[in-house]
């Protein structure tokens, strides 16, 4: 698994018009192919009566998938100009559908790609573009007296805290990247005169969206 990917928060849109027609892109983050497939199939349905639903997806992170589609467009005119813009952010795990409503003017091949390609960046525009990150979930557990110097380290170091318990120990929740566990370890154990106990509890993905931590669990 690489370590961190870009992609979108949740579903967006955005509208073009050039010349008269109509581009509308719709993009959602998805996981996998059947995602992407559903998502395309519903977009035909609701403008069934556009003359063409242009598509692009991205699908993986190591090995990604790539499809796109020009749906009756001079060929390489529309869905690989959207492709090129889903790569050129660094984006995966989403499907772009740019729709578009013919305005009754021919643009040409140039016209198309530059639509195409402005129709998704648009779209783009009014997503939530974040980082997905590669951590480890680790559980601290301590007793009382070293609570306090703990929170302190890792709130200085912005290390998200998924949940406390308070019993006759504490046993704090985190999640880190995976690159800094052996200078947590470490830390740690320097805080606690090494009688702290940390132990990973998982492998997954995090993102930090408007100060709240989101997970991904595999």
């Amino acid at each position: 698994m690489v370590e961190s990917y870009k992609t979108i928060y949740r579903g967006c849109s955005g509208e073009i018009v050039m010349k008269k027609s109509r581009f509308i892109a719709n993009i959602l983050p998805v996981e996998t192919e059947e995602e992407a497939g559903e998502f395309i199939d519903e977009i035909k349905k609701k403008y069934w009566d556009a003359r063409h639903n242009c598509t692009a997806y991205i699908i993986g992170t190591e090995n990604p998938i790539m499809h796109c589609s020009d749906d009756g467009e001079p060929s390489k005119t529309a869905g690989r100009p959207m492709l090129d813009v889903l790569l050129n952010h660094g984006l995966t795990n989403l499907v772009v559908v740019v729709t578009r409503y013919f305005g009754g003017t021919l643009l040409g091949t140039g016209g198309l790609v530059k639509a195409y390609q402005s129709a998704t960046i648009e779209g783009l525009n009014q997503a939530n573009i974040i980082t997905k990150t590669l951590g480890y979930k680790m559980e601290i557990s301590t007793d009382y007296n070293f609570v306090g110097k703990i929170q302190y380290y890792i709130a200085g170091e912005n290390i998200p805290t998924l949940s406390s318990e308070y019993t006759d120990i504490v046993k704090l929740t985190i999640i880190i990247p995976i690159s800094l566990k052996d200078e947590l370890e470490k830390k740690i154990a320097e805080i606690t005169n090494g009688q702290a106990v940390l132990e990973k509890i998982d492998t997954m993905y995090y993102s930090i969206i408007n100060n709240k931590i989101e997970v991904y669990p595999n």
